[in-house]
């Protein structure tokens, strides 16, 4: 019974039946996963849009105006910190999503994390990236003003449990090319409760939501369209075996009027 209209068709009439307020929205996910990066970074924003059979167009905004890209990987290369802003997207299926904050800095050295608000017990991660991933040395991670760690080599700096100790200010700092530089300082938060942040301490709730959300889109989309496809099917068959009725019925009355002898 699938066969009966194609996919594509059947998006169209349950998306036409649809409002825009009552649709679902697409999540952005960053890749490399961090919302902070230096120009000359690549950068690539996937959409998850709703669309179950992925055959739908994706529509990007930046800071609220349309870019050209129709993908649902988007991919470019940081020119300058005009490039950083909001990010969202929609496919033919959803809603737009909650925007992803995309912060481009200039410099030799960015630190680097996951996420900036974290609940006590979480682990802690930050990275120190450098422009056009030159090598660093000497390399310090402070919290307010103090080192943490050091280390004459590269190393990401790692704390296994968050605690309310470890609130504070970030940067890290080490020779590159010759030159002893700093990143610009970001804030750690330690809390109850998990979010996600930008480095300003505008928390941003967790994707576990939509992601919940989106399983139970799909399920009800395509229970959906079973149920459309379904009434097709008996429709048709219905007014098949209609017209195979009255053909018979025609069938019959040709026959009696063929043998029909006043």
């Amino acid at each position: 019974m699938w066969q009966l209209l194609p996919p594509a068709a059947l998006l169209l009439l349950v998306s036409a039946g649809m409002q825009a307020a009552d649709l679902p929205k697409s999540v952005v996910l960053l890749d490399p996963p961090y919302d902070r990066v230096l120009t000359f970074d690549n950068v690539i924003l996937k959409c998850q849009g709703k669309d179950p059979f992925g055959n739908s167009s994706t529509e990007w905004l930046h800071n609220g105006k349309p870019i050209s890209a129709k993908s649902s990987s988007y991919f470019f290369t940081v020119d300058s910190v005009n490039d950083g802003g909001e990010y969202r997207c929609r496919d033919d299926f959803s809603s737009f999503s909650d925007p992803v904050h995309l912060t481009v800095r200039t410099g030799s050295l960015l630190l680097q994390s996951l996420q900036w608000v974290f609940q006590v017990g979480e682990p802690i991660q930050l990275r120190c990236h450098t422009w056009k991933n030159k090598t660093v040395t000497r390399l310090s991670y402070l919290r307010n003003g103090v080192v943490k760690k050091f280390s004459h080599n590269y190393f990401d700096f790692y704390i296994p449990e968050a605690k309310q100790e470890h609130n504070g200010s970030y940067f890290c700092r080490g020779i590159v090319a010759g030159n002893n530089v700093s990143s610009e300082t970001v804030h750690i938060f330690v809390q109850e409760g998990r979010h996600y942040s930008n480095g300003t301490g505008e928390a941003i709730p967790s994707t576990r939501t939509d992601f919940i959300s989106w399983q139970i889109t799909i399920f009800l989309v395509v229970g959906f369209l079973f149920a459309v496809d379904t009434g097709l099917y008996f429709f048709v068959w219905r007014d098949l075996r209609s017209s195979v009725e009255i053909r018979r019925d025609i069938n019959v009355r040709a026959k009696t009027l063929m043998t029909y002898d006043p």
